[in-house]
């Protein structure tokens, strides 16, 4: 990889040859070369860090840009001599733009710049977030604002550094051969369960380890069983024993509008997480809300309900697909496929079913809807080829 060092950073192999951080070999080049004044940066960045402190997410890498400035900034290699493929540095034959000034700038190149004035540039920069690889953590955290700060323009507000995915325990490539097809992947098992155990299995940001077992295992039982048996038994009793309409609801009791709103409390939870990329967390607060629906629904039992007080069997099942509708609506962004599926067969119309319309009345379950026969939203996933049940 195209990447600068200081002697100070190479670390030694096992035959005592100089590595890069990263692990990989590196090149001894002498050549003419400007640099980048790095160093008149380092008390500048510092400031900023402090002054953003959510600048580098997860906290655990913000520490370790902090550290790499705080040892002290060596100026910047940024052009070289010894090939001619590359962007010319202007005004100079010979030289040939360092990547990291010629890959960073496409951030802004892409927005117009020079053109600060544009609606593009004004629009988009600066940048809500740089997802990136942990290993170029240090060009987008360090480098990447202090050229930036130096041009007098403002740095993006964050840059998240995710981790990397290992394959039943092992360094994913090429020449082991383990390299997960996620194509592959979801033509197997489909995009939801997979989109879901991504976010889910593992803090983002951490590195992870994938396993075809812990994600079938993960998938079927928050997927399958979690939510998928909650909607398929809260829907099959309403298509049974309210002439497949939703029921209309009695005076709702303490416990029904506990669960509703304890289901509404899940979104400022999930937002929180959301604005810090922490994907588990939201999904994490979500299933909690699943939780408490299953246990709303077992401790009803609208089954017994249905013989001893028909009218309250009603509103427990109103209530119980009420809940599953937000639940749903909270759900899009994790698993979009399934709760489009889940939506239709609730009847929610299309333009009802971004955040707003949770706990609006107006677009509550109408009482008396028709709803077809339900059929389940997650698959059971099983490891064995080409089969599976439906959940």
């Amino acid at each position: 990889d195209e990447a600068f060092y200081q002697e100070s950073e190479l670390i030694e192999g096992a035959n005592g040859e100089r590595l890069a951080p990263t692990g990989a070999p590196v090149e001894w080049v002498e050549e003419p070369s400007f640099f980048f004044r790095l160093s008149d940066w380092q008390q500048p960045l510092l400031e900023f860090y402090e002054r953003h402190p959510d600048f580098v997410l997860p906290a655990s890498r913000m520490n370790e840009v902090k550290s790499f400035v705080a040892g002290g900034l060596k100026d910047l290699s940024i052009s070289r001599t010894s090939f001619s493929w590359g962007v010319p540095v202007p005004g100079h034959p010979g030289h040939i733009m360092y990547v990291w000034i010629d890959a960073l700038t496409n951030y802004l190149s892409a927005v117009d710049y020079p053109d600060m004035q544009s609606e593009r540039f004004r629009t988009f920069w600066p940048a809500d977030l740089h997802m990136v690889g942990k290993d170029i953590l240090r060009f987008h955290a360090v480098y990447w604002p202090a050229f930036l700060m130096a041009a007098g323009i403002e740095p993006p507000r964050r840059v998240f550094a995710h981790g990397w995915w290992t394959n039943e325990g092992e360094k994913i490539s090429k020449s082991l051969g383990n390299v997960i097809d996620p194509f592959a992947l979801v033509e197997e098992f489909g995009v939801d369960p997979v989109r879901y155990f991504l976010l889910r299995a593992v803090p983002f940001g951490q590195d992870g380890d994938f396993s075809r077992t812990a994600f079938v295992e993960r998938t079927n039982a928050d997927l399958a069983n979690d939510f998928g048996n909650l909607a398929q038994r809260v829907l099959s009793m309403i298509h049974k024993n309210c002439e497949a309409r939703i029921p209309g609801p009695g005076a709702l009791q303490v416990g029904d509008t506990a669960l509703l709103a304890q289901v509404d409390e899940a979104l400022g939870e999930m937002r929180s997480a959301l604005d810090r990329q922490a994907f588990h967390q939201a999904i994490e607060a979500l299933w909690r809300r699943v939780g408490k629906a299953n246990q709303y629904v077992a401790e009803e039992q609208p089954w017994v309900l249905r013989k001893q007080d028909p009218a309250r069997m009603r509103t427990v099942l109103w209530s119980a697909a009420e809940a599953i509708r937000r639940l749903a609506i909270l759900a899009q962004p994790f698993t979009p496929d399934a709760m489009t599926n889940l939506l239709d067969q609730l009847a929610v119309p299309s333009h009802a079913r971004d955040f707003r319309h949770l706990s609006d009345p107006a677009t509550r379950l109408a009482p008396g809807t028709p709803i077809a026969k339900p059929k389940g939203v997650f698959p059971r996933l099983v490891l064995a080829e080409d089969t599976h049940e439906e959940a």
